[in-house]
Parts: C-alpha cells; sequence; structure tokens
C-alpha cells in the first residue's frame, strides 16, 4: 500500500475509534450539550421579553425577533461547548498509557490526531443539529436565507469547529489529566458570552467593547447573523474566515509538534 492509503486506513481507524467511544460513553457530550440548550431556552422565556425591549427598535418587546438573534450566537457557542470533550478525550490518551502504546505499533503517527479532530467535528456537525432543532421547535425561522447562503453557513459551522478541535486538542496534549484539560478549554465556553450573541456590541459599555469586539466568536457569530437572517455582515465575513484559518493552523503545528516531542 501507498503511504497516502496506509495514512487513510490508519486515519480512518482511529476515527471509529473515537466514535464508539462517544457513542459508549455519551454522558461528556450530553452534558457540554446541555449548556447552551439550557441557555437558550433560558435567555428565550425567561429573558427574552426583557432583553428584546432592551435591543429592539422601540415597538416593545419581540420575543420571536430576539430568538431570531439569540440561535446563530448559541450554535458557535455548542461547538465551543463540544470540543471541550475533545480536550478531556485527547488528555485521557495521553495519561491513560494507550498512545505509548501507539507509538511501538506500526500505524501512520499523525491517524492518531486526525481521528480525534474529525470526530469531534462530526460531533460538532450533530450537536449543532441537535441544537438547531430545539431554537426550530421554539420558533426559530429562516426564511430568508438563500440555498447558497445555507451552504456558506454550514461551510463556517465546520470550518469553526474545525478551528476550535485543533485548539482543543493542544489544550489536552498539554493537561496532566482530564480535570485540568476541562479547565483549560472552559475560555471556548466563557468567549461566547462576552461577544455578540446575546445583545449588540454596541449596547455595551464602551470600555467592554473591545474585548467583545476583537474575539474569534463576535465576527463569526456575526457572519452567520448575516447568512441565516439576511443582516449587514460587511467586514466580518473576512474576519471570521481568518480567524478560522488562524485558528486552525496554529492548533494544528501546537498539536502536532506536542504530540511528537511528548515522551509518554
Amino acid at each position: 500500500m501507498s503511504s497516502l492509503a496506509l495514512a487513510v486506513r490508519d486515519s480512518s481507524t482511529m476515527l471509529r475509534r473515537n466514535l464508539l467511544h462517544a457513542r459508549r460513553y455519551p454522558s461528556l457530550t450530553l452534558n457540554l450539550l446541555l449548556t447552551p440548550i439550557m441557555l437558550l431556552l433560558l435567555f428565550v422565556y425567561v429573558f427574552g421579553d426583557t432583553m428584546s425591549a432592551g435591543i429592539g427598535s422601540g415597538s416593545g418587546p419581540d420575543r420571536s425577533a430576539y430568538i431570531a438573534y439569540l440561535v446563530p450566537g448559541l450554535l458557535l457557542m455548542t461547538i465551543g461547548s463540544t470540543t471541550i470533550g475533545t480536550a478531556v478525550s485527547v488528555s485521557n490518551d495521553m495519561t491513560e498509557g494507550i498512545i505509548a502504546r501507539f507509538r511501538t505499533m506500526a500505524i501512520h503517527r499523525p491517524s492518531v490526531l486526525i481521528g480525534h479532530v474529525v470526530g469531534s467535528v462530526l460531533q460538532c456537525v450533530m450537536s449543532v443539529l441537535l441544537v438547531g432543532a430545539v431554537a426550530v421547535a421554539i420558533g426559530f425561522r429562516s426564511t430568508d436565507a438563500t440555498v447558497l447562503e445555507w451552504l456558506a453557513a454550514f461551510g463556517l459551522l465546520v470550518l469553526f469547529a474545525l478551528a476550535l478541535t485543533w485548539i482543543a486538542v493542544g489544550m489536552g496534549l498539554i493537561s496532566p489529566n482530564a480535570e485540568a484539560a476541562s479547565n483549560n478549554a472552559m475560555p471556548l465556553i466563557f468567549l461566547p458570552l462576552i461577544s455578540s450573541a446575546f445583545v449588540p456590541v454596541d449596547a455595551m459599555p464602551g470600555w467592554f467593547q473591545p474585548i467583545a469586539e476583537y474575539q474569534p466568536f463576535t465576527p463569526a457569530i456575526e457572519t452567520l447573523r448575516g447568512l441565516l437572517l439576511g443582516t449587514e455582515i460587511g467586514h466580518n465575513g473576512w474576519l471570521a474566515l481568518a480567524w478560522c484559518v488562524g485558528l486552525a493552523v496554529l492548533g494544528y503545528f501546537w498539536s502536532t509538534a506536542k504530540f511528537n516531542s511528548d515522551p509518554k
């Protein structure tokens, strides 16, 4: 077999391994998935009228409008939540000795990380679909989006998931145990909370606006919101793409360098 065929075979094997782990131990994924779903229900049914009146045009509370505003941010937050499980899974592999055994076998070395990354991206897509289904059930609609915009939105979600997954893999590799990996990856949940996911950046205090604006989640949220709802995207599309590519490249080189140099 050629080297490419061996790499594909070994990566497919590692992908099946990680998907089997996720199926046999679903509690971690479900716990992480509950966070965006609970926030969605909380902000819609508890804070929905108040938040919509605060950011609206003065026409009064409009919960349906706030659902439309909220959902794109929650979809990207779902990706951040799901990738925390990847950091924990990678840390477990590194500390439980299985990686040392893999290194004694005639397998394609990067296939171990590739299996984690592809498996995580697939889990992110499934989680986004589940949260999206909940959002539709409580009233979210995207009637103005064209087929091309839907495809672009899906591509953005996959690219964002890929970027955050590589970062999560690096966090898992540098963590001494699963608890530390979970703590190290918590910014992937906290950053959406200080972005434009829940309120517009313009509605925040002036000193806080740069924190919300100059981070990866805000341009990605605004781009996804524009694609699904027909709002203005402006320069956010290029910023979101740059953040995704930059984080993916950074995470890839960080993870592979750490994996290849780790003596465990």
